[in-house]
C-alpha cells in the first residue's frame, strides 16, 4: 500500500483555524447552524449563511457542517446509542474507514472534531482513495484494546470496496487479527452504508446517514480518543442551544 502521506488529517494552517482562539467562533457558528437545521432549513444553504456570517474559512465550514445536526436528529441518536456496559458479549459492526481514520488523525496530530452528538470525526473524511499512514497499525491496536476492555465478543469491519486500497487494508487487518488472536471479520461491500444502516447489529460509526437510520449504535471511537491525551480535539458538543 503506497504511502502518499505520512500522517492523517494534518493541513497547513490548522494550528490557527482550529487553535484555542478559533474555538469560540466555531462554537458560535455551530450553534447558529444547529438553530437553522432544527427549524427545517437545508444544510447547504444554512452552512453558507453561517459561514459567511462568521467569516469562516473553507476548512472551518467543512468542520462545522460535519459536527452539527437538528434537534430531532440529535434526540434520535441519543435514544439509539448503546452504553458501554451493554456491549459486553455483543458483536459490533464497524464502519471501517469512519472509525479508523478518526483514530489515525488523533494519533497523527490531525484535528479531531467532537460533534453535537458526541461523535468524533476527522475534518474531511475519505474521497475515493485510502492510503496507509504511520498511525494505521497503532490505530488498529488501540481500537482492539478498547474492544477487549469492553468485552465485545467480535468485530465485523465493513470497508468500501470502490475505495482504492481497500483490499490491502483488509489484508493488513486480517493479518494483525490472526497474529494477535482478535476475533475480526472484514468485508468489502459496494455500499457499506446501506448495509450498516439496515443492520440489526450494533454499529460503530459517526456517519450521520447511518446514525439517523440504524437501530443501535455505539460511540467506540470516542472511547478510543479519550485514551489519546495529546490529540488535537476541537469540542463542539456543547454548541447546540436551539
Amino acid at each position: 500500500m503506497p504511502h502518499k502521506v505520512s500522517h492523517r488529517g494534518r493541513a497547513p494552517g490548522d494550528e490557527v483555524l482550529f487553535g484555542v482562539e478559533a474555538v469560540p467562533l466555531l462554537r458560535m457558528a455551530a450553534r447558529d447552524l444547529h438553530w437553522l437545521l432544527s427549524r427545517g432549513y437545508a444544510l447547504p444553504s444554512s452552512l453558507e449563511l453561517v459561514g459567511n456570517r462568521h467569516a469562516l474559512r473553507e476548512r472551518q465550514r467543512l468542520a462545522v457542517g460535519r459536527c452539527v445536526c437538528s434537534d430531532a436528529a440529535l434526540q434520535r441518536r441519543r435514544d439509539h446509542c448503546m452504553v458501554a456496559e451493554a456491549m459486553r458479549g455483543r458483536e459490533l459492526w464497524m464502519d471501517g474507514y469512519n472509525v479508523l481514520m478518526a483514530i489515525e488523525a488523533a494519533l497523527g496530530g490531525g484535528v479531531v472534531l467532537i460533534g453535537l452528538d458526541g461523535c468524533c470525526r476527522d475534518v474531511l473524511g475519505i474521497h475515493g482513495s485510502y492510503h496507509r499512514v504511520q498511525e494505521t497499525e497503532p490505530a488498529l491496536r488501540r481500537i482492539a484494546g478498547v474492544v477487549a476492555e469492553l468485552g465485545i465478543s467480535r468485530c465485523r469491519w465493513w470497508l468500501d470496496q470502490p475505495v482504492s486500497n481497500s483490499g490491502r487494508l483488509k489484508s493488513l487487518m486480517l493479518d494483525l487479527a490472526r497474529t494477535e488472536g482478535w476475533d475480526w471479520r472484514v468485508d468489502l461491500d459496494m455500499n457499506p452504508d446501506r448495509v450498516l444502516a439496515s443492520s440489526k447489529e450494533v454499529i460503530a460509526t459517526a456517519d450521520s446517514v447511518i446514525l439517523d437510520q440504524c437501530q443501535r449504535w455505539f460511540n467506540l471511537a470516542r472511547l478510543v480518543l479519550e485514551q489519546i491525551p495529546k490529540a488535537h480535539v476541537v469540542d463542539l458538543s456543547h454548541s447546540g442551544q436551539a
